[in-house]
């Protein structure tokens, strides 16, 4: 099976045809999808101009989807190597049990469904780099009542999610399923109480 950087180099191949190339940036999100696989095609085609369902799609905007998505990569490869420092630091501490951070992350490894999106078309407009940035920073603050991805405050409780964990806290305004780690109890009950409706999409 093809690793990230073997397809991202057929993807750059001048001398592959167009369709292979496509298909190598959609097998490039079984190894890293931010949003999960559809809504990061989703996302990528959206900011690249490319139609999601064109087979020999403009080369310079593929590349330019694959760029944004190497830089993304890059960025949660870097917190993916701090978190497992800290976690041998605090083994070698004695402290063995994960808390609810540790299993949130645990479901993250490796890159696919960070920030989950349950609605493909529903996702943040900005840069996948910056999205992660900012969702990283969250994740070693203080936990707050917005959504770390976009400051909405419009959280809503789903119960039924499409992936584990099955239900959790959903931005209206960005699509995420927002972590919960980042969001103080109160935010957390006030999602709870909140009906979920359907989602508008991201501006």
């Amino acid at each position: 099976m093809a690793g990230f950087r073997s397809l991202a180099r057929q993807v750059r191949d001048p001398r592959g045809d167009l369709a292979l190339r496509r298909y190598s940036l959609r097998k490039c999100l079984e190894r890293f999808a931010p949003y999960g696989h559809r809504a990061t095609w989703d996302h990528l085609c959206a900011r690249h101009g490319i139609g999601p369902e064109d087979r020999a799609p403009d080369p310079e905007r593929l590349i330019g989807a694959l760029e944004e998505l190497e830089e993304a990569r890059a960025v949660w490869l870097a917190y993916e190597e701090g978190f497992a420092a800290r976690r041998r630091r605090e083994k070698h501490d004695g402290l063995r049990r994960p808390g609810t951070f540790d299993d949130w992350h645990r479901r993250t490894w490796g890159g696919r469904d960070i920030a989950p999106c349950d609605d493909p078309g529903v996702h943040p407009s900005a840069p996948l780099a910056e999205v992660l940035d900012r969702l990283i920073a969250a994740l070693g603050g203080e936990p707050g009542a917005a959504c770390p991805v976009c400051a909405q405050t419009d959280i809503v409780w789903r119960r039924d999610l499409e992936r584990e964990p099955w239900f959790g806290p959903v931005c209206t305004g960005c699509g995420i399923v927002v972590p919960r780690p980042v969001l103080t109890a109160g935010a957390l009950a006030r999602a709870r109480s909140t009906p979920a409706g359907g989602l508008a999409s991201a501006a």
